[in-house]
């Protein structure tokens, strides 16, 4: 089994042999998720070469991100985009692919492509065309998808992320990663395989649904760069409302193209991870399938220009099917569908009707303040640390939250956001609970603090009444113990209890 370590961007991959480890692939099957492990160093600086002598490994990464796009009907019909509704009960004739029937272009889904775009640094094309796409599953009922593959409508953009250095949230370094393109496209049906059954059912729900395919250029080097990256595109999309991008519900998926080579060298043979619906596994992936590169190249063997899936549960890629080229889907231009034609200011005509058009410019006036500007406004405003804006707005809620008990307590903020991270969100998270699932709401977080503030109570008192809150009722003696303590034994325990649960459940 091999250890790998990288040095800076780029990252310069060696391997290092551990002793009693065998190699994984064919056979005895894949090593343990947990020896997969691999470091992606942002330090820089010289790596010790392995004891094998061989000559250090350059990874390269690329991702293809389909976002669902957030809207109440689908890409070319007015079918409702509806999730976990009945099978195959928002099909309209078109998503069906009946004969006779038409594309027609919803207009929210130009917008928000236009608007994610922009947020993205891309050029935004005013003209750009429709393809289609021609490859055979049971889940595409017309045996090809509309994409846009020639002029795709957003070009050239770029997305800065941040990492932590040694997992040390006090130590970041910022990163940009080149955006090829922005195409819109429709998304297939599924297929639902019933194993006892020995069939595949399929459900056309979500055939002909917006999808925005972003494709990022292969400027990445590691499974934590591919999460940073996704995970920053993520909170960008549901700033700005154009995809919800909720993974679990299949909003938001990943396909990662990973292949290694020598410095100096081309890049080498390249294969698809596809489907990606998790970020902690989309950076598992991207790691597990630079290390099987690695060792099958240094053990004599090929890469296989191949599309794999990652199976979560063994913690490995598996092949799927050899991977298509351009040729094999046999692009054309799509005939019922003309250019997409788009506006800024100073190429609107005149006498055009406003409502009936898209302007870049419009829409790039209205756009929201995106996670990196309101992680600076947090920082600058309340004087909290860089590292504590990208907890908070990396915990859907959180950052509503802290402002709105900021605003209800005297405490400092720089105070508050100790509260918040060490205890609140310590405790969600041990529970699995969201911000909004949250029992303790931040009215009651506020006027702890406030008597915290005061002195009216201890810091001790105050973790007590938020377990108590948050369901712990064995905190509640606790309390009553320290109200007779300090009445010196003249208090009526029930009352005392009574009074207690009275003020905890307003």
């Amino acid at each position: 089994m091999a250890a790998v370590v990288a040095r800076g961007c780029g990252g310069v991959w060696r391997r290092a042999r551990q002793c009693g480890a065998g190699r994984p692939g064919p056979g005895p099957g894949p090593s343990p998720p947990g020896q997969r492990a691999v470091a992606c160093n942002k330090r820089g600086g010289a790596v010790p070469a392995g004891k094998s002598g061989l000559a250090p490994w350059i990874p390269v990464v690329g991702l293809e991100i389909h976002a669902q796009i957030s809207s109440n009907s689908k890409l070319f019909s007015g079918s409702q985009v509806q999730f976990a509704a009945p099978p195959n009960s928002l099909v309209s004739f078109f998503d069906a692919s009946l004969p006779g029937t038409l594309p027609v272009l919803n207009r929210r889904c130009v917008e928000a492509a236009v608007m994610t775009g922009l947020a993205l640094n891309c050029s935004i094309n005013k003209k750009s065309l429709f393809d289609r796409k021609h490859y055979f599953y049971a889940d595409l009922p017309a045996g090809y998808q509309i994409t846009q593959q020639r002029v795709p409508i957003a070009v050239n953009g770029s997305l800065s992320y941040s990492l932590c250095i040694d997992n040390k949230m006090s130590q970041m370094v910022t990163k940009t990663v080149r955006i090829k393109q922005i195409q819109l496209e429709q998304d297939s049906g599924k297929s639902l395989h019933d194993d006892t059954g020995c069939q595949t059912l399929v459900d056309l729900n979500r055939a002909g649904v917006g999808l925005m395919e972003v494709v990022m250029e292969p400027d990445m080097c590691c499974g934590e760069e591919a999460a940073a990256a996704v995970r920053e595109l993520q909170l960008i999309l549901q700033t700005l409302g154009s995809s919800q991008a909720v993974m679990a519900e299949g909003q938001l998926r990943v396909d990662a193209n990973v292949s290694v080579h020598h410095p100096g060298e081309p890049y080498g043979v390249r294969t698809e991870v596809k489907n990606i619906n998790s970020i902690r596994f989309l950076a598992k992936a991207v790691d597990y399938e630079i290390q099987r590169q690695i060792e099958e190249l240094e053990n004599g063997g090929t890469i296989l220009n191949e599309t794999r899936a990652f199976d979560s549960k063994l913690g490995c890629t598996v092949p799927m099917r050899d991977k298509e080229g351009k040729q094999d889907y046999r692009f054309m231009p799509e005939p019922n569908l003309p250019p997409l034609i788009l506006y800024d200011t100073k190429s609107l005509p005149a006498n055009m009707n406003h409502q009936q058009v898209i302007n870049i410019d419009w829409i790039h006036e209205r756009l929201p303040d995106l996670p990196s500007v309101k992680r600076e406004k947090l920082v600058e405003q309340y004087g909290i640390l860089p590292e504590h804006s990208f907890t908070l707005l990396n915990e859907d809620g959180l950052a509503e939250f802290f402002e709105s008990v900021v605003k209800q307590t005297q405490m400092k903020p720089k105070k508050v956001i100790g509260w918040i991270l060490n205890d609140l969100l310590s405790y969600l998270k041990q529970h699995s609970l969201t911000v909004k699932e949250s029992p303790v709401s931040s009215f009651l977080l506020a006027d702890l603090l406030n008597l915290l503030e005061k002195k009216e109570i201890s810091s001790t008192a105050a973790k007590q009444v938020m377990a108590i809150k948050a369901g712990n009722r064995k905190v509640l003696n606790k309390l009553i113990g320290l109200v007779q303590r300090k009445t010196q034994g003249r208090s009526n325990p029930a009352l005392v209890k009574q009074l207690l649960e009275k003020k905890l459940s307003e």
